[in-house]
């Protein structure tokens, strides 16, 4: 029966790549599953009464509320073209620099993970803005592809990011089961407000090492000059929205015994005000 968990994930997997939906298909396969295995007598059916209390379980949980937070903060940075201006602004400071372009999706990049935390609207938003430039100016297509999608999934690591939140919920629980074990009472826990800090150097690396490869393999190349992009680049001005709600959720998270509720509820209020202030809510 140890062959059981693996054909589960390799279901799992064929059916998120057929296209359903993931909540469904999580749901689904699991049901089917269990019920497979309550037919074959090594699944207990009296397991599937413990899900109304799963699910209130997970509804009652104070860290996950701050995933839809993260969420539609992610949203209204979207609608409100912040990324667009961003990059190109950004654009406009490299533009006399080699491999100018890739440097801008980069920085830009980086800076949309650290504003949303979540990786779609990142990988949407730059593949829609920058691949067809990159593309236009003489990037290989190889090269523009990876670099979008490499630069949108530094949301899962720059924080604030929804996967440090969903990894800070259960390494707490594991952490505390573990000094229950152990027979330590006056346990410690690992917070999401440590797993955010723990991961700001890593973050700050891996652009780096983003930045220094762009910058490598693109020394002996030239590319057309971008078209299109003409006036005075403002970096203060660009630089200070992404910051300041950087500093809002980061800064009230650790200051609020490093819980990421607070943090998120003054960043939507910071996104809709901002939203507000560019007259596109």
């Amino acid at each position: 029966m140890e062959i059981i968990p693996i054909i589960l994930i390799v279901m799992v997997c064929m059916a998120l790549l057929l296209g359903y939906p993931v909540a469904f298909t999580l749901a689904g396969t699991s049901i089917l599953f269990a019920l497979l295995g309550a037919s074959f007598d090594f699944f207990d059916p009296n397991l599937f009464k413990t899900i109304p209390m799963r699910i209130f379980g997970i509804m009652n949980n104070q860290t996950l509320l701050a995933v839809p937070l993260f969420v539609f903060m992610g949203v209204v940075l979207e609608r409100s073209g912040i990324a667009a201006k961003m990059l190109k602004d950004m654009a406009l400071v490299f533009k006399n620099t080699n491999s100018g372009l890739s440097i801008s999706i980069i920085i830009v990049g980086a800076l949309l993970a650290a504003s949303t935390g979540i990786v779609g609207a990142t990988v949407v938003t730059m593949g829609l803005m920058s691949l067809p430039a990159m593309l236009k100016q003489g990037y290989s297509k190889e090269f523009s592809s990876g670099l979008v999608a490499a630069t949108g999934t530094l949301g899962q690591i720059i924080p604030p990011s929804i996967a440090l939140v969903l990894l800070g919920d259960v390494m707490s629980n594991a952490y505390q089961r573990a000094q229950n074990n152990m027979g330590i009472f006056s346990q410690e826990t690992v917070s999401v407000g440590d797993l955010f800090v723990g991961a700001i150097v890593p973050g700050i690396l891996i652009v780096v090492g983003y930045l220094i490869y762009a910058i490598f393999i693109n020394r002996n190349k030239q590319f057309a000059p971008l078209e299109g992009i003409e006036g005075e680049a403002n970096i203060l001005k660009t630089l200070l929205p992404p910051a300041t709600l950087n500093i809002c959720c980061l800064g009230l998270n650790h200051c609020w015994h490093r819980n990421p509720n607070r943090g998120c509820w003054c960043g939507c209020f910071w996104c809709i005000n901002y939203y507000q202030s560019q007259r596109e809510l």
